[in-house]
């Protein structure tokens, strides 16, 4: 597994990190707790050291299985969680009051409680679940984020992004606030390529990229045939015709397939890590093959500079959490 710096933080962490939304379980269906921590455990054997989890998967689940985890391992382990908005509204509608998404107290009281799910005394790194750029010269938020890193509660502050808008966090990536900012980035949503890597590349902020698989679609499994549990996050993700409009997309990608990358997720997840911004990208894991075949990518090899425009040229502008139903 190979390693990369967590922008200005300072913290190694390896290129594939464990996305923890799925074994929360709730809106994601097919795990159990047995397998997360089997895949878990297996992913770090591999080398992998970062987890990003969130007191809303689940309730808090995904945090405490976190915690079980990382009491029973020997090396560090950095682990970033999120807060929820206090209105538990995602993406944040635009002009949406901070004070109705983020209050002070709110910060500091979701804090402790991921500290108690996690059974530790410092959060490696908190983020808010989702942001407005309007906030970000607004005292509340920053004023409870530096108290918490006085206290020795958060060692470092980020932000996970709303869904397909990097051009969200263009104020606060530059205004020194923020150490990571966490983004949805994949062969088929390249935006945040546009002007939020080159921003933090500047600004030394650690990026962690999520839906690097875009929520299954880049496995080349999703089919008009592919069914999914009944309150599968993923029935909504890709109702309507969108399974048949994934598979097409899809189809197009197979011939880029060779010695660079044998599968379709392995050729997704060296797209997301060809970036010299990306500091770990995390794609979700709830099983062993799952840590086996994600960590595999992380080889030190990375894509050739033709493969990596070809890849460029199936950029696909969409937003299957937001569009209305095809």
């Amino acid at each position: 597994m190979q390693l990369r710096k967590l922008g200005r933080t300072g913290i190694a962490v390896s290129e594939i990190g464990f996305g923890a939304w799925g074994i929360g379980g709730e809106l994601w269906q097919g795990a159990t707790d047995i397998e997360s921590m089997a895949a878990l455990h297996r992913a770090a054997d591999l080398g992998l050291n970062f987890i990003d989890t969130a007191l809303a998967y689940g309730d808090g689940h995904s945090e405490r299985l976190v915690g079980r985890f990382i009491k029973e391992r020997r090396e560090p382990i950095t682990v970033a969680t999120k807060i929820p908005p206090v209105n538990r509204v995602w993406p944040a509608h635009p002009g949406s009051k901070l004070s109705n998404v983020f209050p002070y107290r709110h910060l500091l009281e979701s804090t402790e409680r991921s500290l108690r799910n996690l059974g530790v005394e410092t959060i490696d790194i908190q983020q808010l679940h989702v942001w407005l750029d309007d906030w970000t010269d607004l005292p509340e938020w920053f004023e409870a984020v530096s108290q918490l890193k006085e206290q020795g509660k958060i060692r470092f502050f980020g932000i996970s992004l709303n869904d397909h808008q990097p051009e969200s966090a263009l104020r606060v990536a530059a205004s020194g606030k923020v150490d990571t900012l966490q983004v949805i980035y994949n062969i088929f949503d390249q935006s945040p390529a546009d002007k939020l890597f080159p921003l933090c590349l500047e600004h030394g902020i650690g990026t962690i990229v999520r839906v690097p698989l875009d929520e299954g679609a880049l496995t080349g499994s999703v089919t008009p045939a592919t069914t999914f549990p009944e309150d599968d996050f993923r029935n909504g993700y890709f109702r309507g015709n969108r399974k048949l409009e994934v598979q097409e997309h899809v189809e197009k990608l197979r011939p880029l397939l060779g010695q660079e990358a044998s599968t379709l997720p392995e050729l997704a997840l060296r797209f997301c890590l060809n970036p010299a911004s990306v500091s770990t990208v995390i794609p979700g894991m709830r099983t062993v093959p799952h840590a086996e075949e994600n960590c595999a990518v992380s080889d030190g090899r990375h894509l050739s500079p033709g493969l990596a425009k070809k890849l460029r040229a199936h950029r696909w502008e969409k937003n299957y959490y937001a569009s209305p139903l095809d």
